[in-house]
């Protein structure tokens, strides 16, 4: 059995439970080192088989769950935050499905949460954003053309650019250039909820002269949106006046 376990953001300790007792049990464990933290092994059994995924193709992540599924072990593939965010998984469940191997999926708490929580903020604020988007710019990777930021930004939606931070600066222009104000709020932060976690913030303006200055060139994410602001409006779920299934609202 091949487990695909969401490592989470970085901290140790934010993997779920279910994803910590899995790592206990393995038997292999195949993890993303240039992302997972390396913390996170210390969950494992000392005579588990350890592989780092980083130097590795497809064929030998496959080979080794293939080998260790022949031998009746368990094998955890440890992917950072959730593996449903660009976590490249579903090429590999696929494979498994064509050699008839049998797998799951614990999910992880993804980075962009993480983000939100070292931010302090929340994404979705009445009056403000109801929809966050994650994206990230075209690298050795494409980006469909109707996915590219300038067309993205004409929502003026909560927005999380993965996978960008050496680009922040054009980011940044782009988007403008598709609709953002100047001033719109931006934040990067570098490694969220790892102890040498960094944050820059400003507005589209600056953010990308002071992500540069704070030399953050990977491993972050880029954030922008009025959610960063002080202005919103307080929800109706709690405003005494506002009647719903299990309180009735005050009369004035």
């Amino acid at each position: 059995m091949v487990h695909f376990v969401g490592a989470g953001p970085g901290d140790k300790e934010l993997i779920t439970v279910k994803g910590m007792h899995l790592l206990q049990k393995a038997d292999v464990v195949i993890y993303a080192g240039s992302l997972v933290n390396p913390k996170l092994l210390e969950y494992t059994k000392k005579e588990a088989e350890i592989f780092n995924s980083a130097s590795m193709t497809l064929e030998e992540v496959v080979a080794v769950m293939e080998r260790a599924e022949s031998n009746g072990k368990m094998t955890v593939r440890l992917h950072t935050g959730d593996p449903s965010v660009y976590g490249a998984h579903r090429e590999q469940m696929d494979w498994l499905e064509r050699l008839g191997i049998s797998y799951d999926i614990t999910p992880g708490v993804s980075s962009f949460l993480a983000a939100a929580a070292s931010l302090k903020k929340e994404y979705t604020l009445p009056g403000v954003s109801q929809t966050v988007i994650l994206t990230r710019m075209e690298g050795r990777t494409s980006v469909p053309e109707k996915e590219q930021l300038e067309v993205l930004a004409k929502h003026n939606a909560t927005m999380l650019i993965f996978l960008s931070a050496g680009q922040t600066e054009k980011a940044a222009k782009r988007l403008i250039a598709g609709g953002y104000r100047k001033d719109t709020p931006a934040a990067v932060v570098y490694k969220a909820s790892w102890e040498d976690e960094k944050i820059v913030t400003g507005t589209l303006e600056n953010i990308g002269q002071k992500a540069e200055e704070a030399g953050i060139k990977k491993t972050a994410l880029i954030a922008v949106g009025d959610f960063l602001g002080d202005q919103y409006q307080l929800s109706k779920l709690y405003d005494k006046y506002f009647t719903h299934e299990f309180r009735n609202g005050i009369s004035e």
